[in-house]
């Protein structure tokens, strides 16, 4: 499950909670869901969101384990296939969130987990543990398009994209910020916890439009918001 807070700096604090691995399931998805809905409803200008975790792991990926206690082949793909759909709106939703996001990864960030941290604007990681790794090509499963179309737009650099998805390259958070995936990383919990949390108040000093905001940020990723169902870009101005 996941809780969402309101710091009195106008920030949304998710958290994943728990120490397990927080994978993916479709009651965690919809908890995140909810949380992003409820962070939507309640969103002024300045509001931030910040994404982290308790525990060992961000987010281990989709729940696999639950998926093969279908108890069949053909029912585990099924389940694993309704679990991928179900994922796919939370990128939505964190693509088109009417506010700054950043997502504090204090431990292993592995498939769709690595997804979860790469849809916010922000990506701050611990140098003393945890990896983005991106497992699909070691598990032999494909990659949904909205997931490469994530990485197309969020990962500049062709020979990093290929080493996280062709490679199943295990990146620890310097090596990461090196490659342009992360934006910083810091040497414990409790520094990337500062960090992120100063950046937080940073941007809600800036009291931004939050409907702006969103709107320039689809049209940073043009590709990734057709195939999310986001081209429905809105003029706004302020008179």
């Amino acid at each position: 499950m996941c809780t969402l807070e309101k710091t009195a700096n106008n920030i949304f604090v998710l958290t994943l909670t728990g120490d397990d691995e927080h994978r993916l399931n479709p009651t965690l998805i919809g908890s995140i869901l909810s949380a992003l809905h409820e962070a939507k409803a309640q969103a002024t200008s300045g509001s931030v969101l910040i994404t982290t975790s308790r525990g060992k792991f961000f987010s281990n990926g989709l729940d696999l384990a639950w998926a093969h206690a279908a108890g069949s082949k053909p029912k585990a793909i099924e389940r694993l296939t309704h679990m991928v759909k179900l994922f796919k709106p939370v990128v939505a939703g964190l693509i088109s969130l009417p506010m700054p996001t950043i997502a504090a990864v204090n431990g292993h960030a592995a498939a769709a987990g690595m997804v979860l941290a790469l849809s916010h604007d922000y990506v701050y990681m611990k140098r003393d543990r945890g990896v983005l790794y991106m497992s699909e090509v070691d598990m032999g499963l494909t990659i949904p398009d909205y997931v490469t179309a994530l990485f197309r737009a969020k990962i500049g650099s062709p020979s990093a994209q290929r080493d996280v998805l062709l490679r199943g390259a295990k990146v620890r958070g310097d090596e990461a910020a090196r490659m342009g995936i992360v934006d910083g990383a810091h040497d414990n919990e409790e520094r990337l916890s500062e960090a992120t949390m100063r950046h937080g108040i940073q941007l809600a000093s800036r009291k931004w439009n939050g409907e702006v905001y969103k709107e320039i940020r689809k049209s940073l990723y043009p590709e990734l918001c057709v195939v999310l169902g986001l081209d429905d870009a809105k003029a706004i101005a302020k008179l």
